[in-house]
C-alpha cells in the first residue's frame, strides 16, 4: 500500500489549521516510536489530528492509526494503515467543548489523551 504523501508547506490539515499539541507516542520502556500532532483552526472551528513514525517508524512502512472524537466520544473520525509517513489527517467539530486523541505507532503502541484542548 501507499502511504501518504509528505506534509504540505500550508500544514497537513490545512492552510487555515494551526499546531496546538504535540505529543509523544513512546513505549513503556521510553523509547519512543511515535508523535501524535493536533491541530486547530478558528475559520473552520474544528480539530485536526495526524500521528507520524519517530526513529525507526520515521519514513518507513509501518502500523499508524490516529482517532479524533469530542470528549462524549461522539464525531469520532479514525485513520490506520501501514503507511509511510503518517496516518491522518482526522477531523472533528467541536466548539465549545473538549476533545479525545490518541495516536498508535507501530500497532501496539499508543498514546491517548481525553478531555483535552477544550473550547
Amino acid at each position: 500500500m501507499a502511504g501518504a504523501a509528505p506534509a504540505s508547506a500550508a500544514g497537513p490539515c490545512g492552510s487555515s489549521y494551526s499546531r496546538v499539541g504535540v505529543y509523544a507516542i513512546s513505549r513503556g520502556d521510553g523509547t519512543r516510536t511515535g508523535t501524535l500532532e493536533v491541530y486547530y483552526s478558528s475559520s473552520t472551528r474544528k480539530n485536526c489530528a495526524l500521528t507520524y513514525g519517530y526513529g525507526a517508524y520515521a519514513n518507513t512502512m509501518s502500523w499508524k492509526r490516529v482517532t479524533i472524537s469530542r470528549a462524549d466520544g461522539s464525531q469520532e473520525d479514525t485513520d490506520a494503515d501501514y503507511y509511510q509517513y503518517y496516518a491522518g489527517p482526522v477531523y472533528v467539530s467541536a466548539p465549545g467543548a473538549c476533545i479525545d486523541v490518541a495516536g498508535t505507532v507501530p500497532d501496539w503502541v499508543t498514546r491517548e489523551l481525553n478531555n483535552v484542548h477544550c473550547g
